[in-house]
């Protein structure tokens, strides 16, 4: 299938669906607690989506039976909110999409609850800045593998972490999920040229240990083979036509960690 390009008024409206994405995720930050249910982080994210004009793009979408993936410790990604109650020290990483008009936002974060082991707190330091390290080496001209080569080079470089090989990135438009499938490793100048009109789902996923992961009898949860805790973070974002970048689902548009990396952000979008 060939690679959607957007034209800038659709990329409008993915900002649209992308910002209230990370509205909603915000929202997921500062009301998770210790004693809270996962299916409670459903409901808020469900309301909050509704609210906004949206409609999830997660719940149904092959059957998933929920508004946002909720993963806890060893679970890396996919994992069913529920009964499950969060615990103190839990590492809880939270998928969410929405669509506005057709058009898909779709993000991920990763949050300690009450007491955080600081190794904890570093691997998830280390796979969000990763993903803001791939965003910035997706820029216009380059080729689609050096995302990937950004963030497999940060993540070696700050320690022994497992990067998950069967999951990844990718096209994201009319669909949550499209072409191309955006790896998180590799070698660098590989796979198709970005160019004006590209959105694209940047999204490590990083383990403490193993990069192997298996699938839970739910056919859902992901979780590590070696029981290791994880993180997951994600972000969309698009080339414009003044051939600059914007992250449609950051609230500023990438401005503060992109800007910290020397990459200059696109105004038509703001």
């Amino acid at each position: 299938m060939a690679i959607q390009i957007k034209t800038l008024e659709q990329l409008k409206i993915m900002r649209k669906a992308g910002l209230l994405v990370g509205q909603t995720l915000e929202l997921l930050r500062s009301s998770i607690k210790v004693g809270m249910r996962t299916d409670a982080l459903d409901a808020i994210a469900e309301a909050n989506i509704k609210r906004g004009g949206g409609t999830s793009n997660f719940k149904g979408y092959h059957g998933f039976p929920a508004t946002i993936c909720v993963s806890i410790n060893d679970e890396i990604v996919h994992g069913i909110p529920g009964d499950r109650v969060i615990e103190d020290g839990d590492v809880v990483s939270i998928d969410c999409g929405a669509i506005i008009d057709g058009w898909h936002g779709d993000a991920a974060i990763s949050v300690g609850v009450g007491s955080v082991d600081p190794g904890d707190q570093k691997m998830m330091d280390v796979c969000e800045e990763s993903m803001w390290r791939g965003i910035a080496a997706g820029g216009a001209g380059v080729k689609l593998s050096n995302i990937g080569h950004a963030i497999e080079e940060y993540v070696k470089s700050q320690g022994t972490y497992g990067i998950l090989q069967e999951y990844g990135g990718h096209g994201i438009g009319t669909e949550m999920h499209q072409e191309p499938h955006v790896l998180n490793f590799g070698k660098p100048g590989s796979g198709p040229e970005i160019t004006a009109g590209f959105a694209l789902a940047v999204e490590p996923m990083i383990t403490r240990g193993t990069h192997k992961t298996k699938v839970l009898s739910d056919d859902w949860t992901v979780v590590s083979a070696d029981k290791s805790r994880g993180a997951h973070f994600e972000n969309s974002y698009c080339l414009l036509p003044d051939g600059k970048v914007f992250v449609i689902t950051a609230l500023d548009g990438g401005r503060s960690k992109l800007g910290a990396l020397g990459v200059e952000i696109s105004d038509l979008l703001a």
